[in-house]
């Protein structure tokens, strides 16, 4: 049996743009929808009389918020398997403990009760460096959103500490039917300096040529278990996370790995996820490894 997708929903715009992807994702890769609503009115009311008939404020919003958001992704495509629930506890407790049964868990960049100002929510943050499963946080255009330009970025790195995130990003430029952009970032040492021009072009083909065998090496053995994907290899000067970013102004999803160490606590999330979590112009798949 396929584990779902599940959605975090709060009722906010952001959730209603991540429910709606999620229901096209959903239906791409033939998985069930899961949406869950956290709320902590549980804990609030658990001293309230029983004889008492009327409800609390909180529990009714949220069981109408989870409701109406099933039935948006119902109506967005009655095909999709769809179900909704409330669930007792705070918003990123929730989430993690549902990633242990999901394919992947997908949130809104900034939630309901949030400042307007911010480029990322704390609950999107939290999840996505902390998660066991593949978070997407869906933020960007309209255009992005929809899958208007038919691209997947992945943004390659370490060989080893990235696989997960390029055969992700392999399995959804298949489910997608789209072109599969991996890119490299390559900087040249800060302390190689060198008067001659040729010197310096030939200082900087080297960097480049090693920055494409390495991506070679990290994308060989996903390309040999998906062959119909076109893949389209870059190595780009520049600094990882400006060259990402960049890169995902024409693309549907940009996916990229997070390293999970054991035994260590808190949030683990590179500084290229990171930056990609509160600048990119598209949705953002985070895919944890672990070392």
């Amino acid at each position: 049996m396929e584990l779902p997708l599940v959605v975090g929903v709060d009722g906010s715009d952001s959730s209603l743009q991540a429910v709606d992807w999620a229901v096209d994702e959903a239906a791409r890769r033939g998985l069930p929808l899961r949406l869950v609503y956290a709320s902590l009115w549980e804990r609030y009311e658990g001293g309230r009389p029983s004889f008492r008939t009327d409800r609390p404020s909180e529990e009714v919003m949220a069981e109408h918020i989870a409701a109406s958001c099933a039935e948006r992704a119902q109506l967005r495509n009655p095909e999709v398997k769809v179900s909704g629930e409330v669930l007792p506890d705070d918003a990123v407790s929730v989430l993690l403990h549902a990633g242990h049964e999901s394919s992947a868990l997908v949130v809104g960049s900034r939630g309901r009760n949030e400042l307007a100002g911010l480029l990322l929510g704390s609950v999107s943050l939290a999840v996505a460096a902390r998660a066991v499963c593949p978070v997407i946080v869906v933020r960007g255009g309209e255009r992005n959103r929809q899958g208007s330009f038919g691209r997947v970025v992945v943004g390659v790195g370490n060989a080893t500490e990235g696989q997960a995130a390029v055969r992700f990003a392999f399995g959804e430029a298949e489910a997608r039917g789209c072109a599969l952009h991996a890119v490299r970032a390559w900087r040249r040492p800060a302390h190689q300096h060198v008067d001659s021009p040729l010197v310096a072009d030939d200082a900087a083909r080297v960097h480049e040529e090693r920055a494409s065998a390495l991506l070679t090496d990290a994308l060989d053995d996903a390309a040999r278990d998906h062959p119909q994907v076109d893949v389209q290899r870059r190595s780009v000067e520049g600094t990882a996370h400006q060259v990402l970013v960049d890169a995902s102004a024409d693309a549907d999803l940009i996916v990229v790995g997070a390293l999970r160490r054991h035994g260590h606590f808190g949030l683990q999330l590179g500084r290229v996820a990171h930056a990609l979590l509160h600048h990119a112009h598209c949705p953002v798949a985070v895919v944890p490894q672990r070392a």
